[in-house]
């Protein structure tokens, strides 16, 4: 009775060890063996082994302790086909785990390799969601053939449910395949300052599945679906480059000296160039007269600033100093002028009067 009681009870016991030891296996690598490999790799160039190891902390425990969990299955003594389907299940939860951990993996070099050449591929969050979903799929495809589960019939079921699913998600598949051509046609990518004809701009902080997320110089989100983005008409302000012209319109009495105007109106454009961030030293300002107007001669002054937001601190400046150094020169900036026809009483059988009054125009 002992000896039957013992092979009875002999094969969880072998079961129990051989996953007790899996466990000490795991922790040992985990706690010091992997340690030992990532103060190795932070000594070598290639960033790639740092990343692996970086994954791997945490979920290698996980992948030697499933993995000794079937190596134990093979002490049990059940029935063929009870024992081929516990044997089965952990193998799909290996793959699983293993799934898990090259989707992982795989985003982290989308996302190294993005970062070096963001002008081959810019880092945005759905090429790295779409490069974790291609390895779920194939993962599962696996883990379906190991259970023994022919994947023909899934692939056609798949295909012929395809079209339902597609009307169903219609304006989500829109958005999705939007935001693919956002990203291959790089006319709109993460860190450029676009506005849209519908008025929204800022930066652009990401491009998902569904939406583009815009920074407004408020530091508020706008998020806009990437159809609305794909169809929009864009004005891009780092495209084709991100230094671009600023022109700022203003007018003079009649009674200036324009050449004189022109001198120092130069000369403070200059300083604020070579002095104020965001302006480009290595530019000639100029100017440009435009127009006789009502009550002025109107010119533009021609810029140069480093992106799109360092318009307004180059205005701010150059308007102060302008407006100081045109009182300096006695230069005068003239208000609007308006002439108001005032109508005597009839009983007075007076004329009727003119008057001319300045008033600012408002």
């Amino acid at each position: 009775m002992y000896k039957m009681l013992l092979l009875v009870v002999e094969p969880y016991i072998a079961f129990s060890v051989t996953f007790l030891v899996a466990l000490f296996i795991a922790f040992i690598f985990e706690k010091v063996f992997l340690n030992k490999l990532q103060v190795i790799a932070a000594k070598t160039k290639w960033e790639g082994d740092d990343i692996i190891l970086g994954v791997l902390k945490g979920k290698s425990f996980i992948l030697i302790s499933v993995c000794g969990l079937y190596l134990a299955t093979l002490s049990l003594r059940f029935e063929a086909n009870i024992l081929n389907a516990i044997q089965n299940l952990v193998m799909a939860l290996i793959i699983l785990v293993f799934t898990w951990i090259l989707a992982r993996i795989t985003a982290a070099f989308f996302y190294l390799y993005s970062s070096k050449n963001k002008s081959i591929v810019p880092s945005i969050s759905i090429l790295s969601n779409l490069s974790q979903l291609l390895v779920y799929v194939i993962g599962a495809l696996i883990i379906l053939q190991s259970l023994g589960l022919s994947i023909t019939p899934i692939l056609t079921a798949l295909g012929v449910g395809g079209l339902a699913v597609a009307l169903a998600l219609q304006d989500t598949l829109s958005n999705l395949f939007s935001g693919i051509y956002l990203i291959l046609s790089r006319k709109v990518k993460p860190g450029d300052y676009i506005k849209l004809d519908s008025g929204e701009e800022g930066y652009v902080m990401d491009i998902t599945w569904r939406n583009t997320v815009i920074r407004a110089l408020a530091n508020n989100h706008i998020i806009v679906p990437n159809n609305k983005v794909a169809t929009a008409i864009i004005t891009n302000y780092h495209l084709p480059e991100k230094e671009l012209s600023l022109v700022i319109d203003l007018g003079v009495s009649y009674s200036s000296d324009l050449d004189k105007v022109e001198k120092v109106t130069i000369e403070t454009a200059k300083e604020i160039m070579k002095e104020i961030q965001g302006g480009v030293p290595s530019f000639e300002p100029f100017v440009r007269y435009n127009k006789f107007d009502d009550f002025s001669i109107n010119f533009s002054v021609i810029l140069r600033i480093r992106e799109f937001v360092d318009q307004y601190l180059i205005k701010h400046e150059f308007i102060k100093r302008l407006h100081k150094r045109f009182r300096k020169y006695d230069i005068e900036i003239p208000f609007p002028v308006r002439t108001v026809y005032i109508k005597e009483d009839e009983k007075t059988d007076k004329k009727n009067s003119k008057a001319e009054i300045e008033l600012p125009e408002h």
